[in-house]
């Protein structure tokens, strides 16, 4: 059983910034693409930022400048430094990963998401 476990969400005021975290646990042969979606209170999920095991990145045009993906391949964890914050970055965050558990075949898992709310 695989799980992801996001942390860092929270209330920040515009012009802030937030460190997302998610971790992976459990039956881990090893995480090829990791990655950060969003979604806004009536809005579909979209990608903010994907990273591969060899950190490449790739990032959402709403995002670039502003947001920095980076992940741990040692601690199976994935990170998203958010600064510049903006009312129109509030969304449910969620992590995502291409998880290998038994070679060579990958199955994909969400987090549960974190809440991350930029007002005044």
């Amino acid at each position: 059983q695989v799980q992801l476990l996001e942390s860092g969400g929270g209330l920040v005021q515009p012009g802030g910034s937030l460190r997302l975290s998610c971790s992976a646990s459990g039956s881990i042969f090893s995480i090829r693409t990791m990655g950060w979606y969003r979604q806004a209170p009536g809005k579909q999920r979209e990608l903010v930022a994907t990273i591969t095991s060899a950190k490449r990145t790739n990032y959402a045009d709403t995002v670039k400048d502003r947001f920095t993906i980076s992940r741990d391949n040692a601690e199976n964890t994935v990170y998203l430094q958010m600064n510049s914050l903006k009312p129109e970055d509030t969304a449910v965050y969620y992590c995502n990963a291409d998880i290998v558990t038994a070679w060579p075949r990958s199955n994909n898992y969400w987090g549960q998401g974190t809440q991350v709310t930029v007002s005044s």
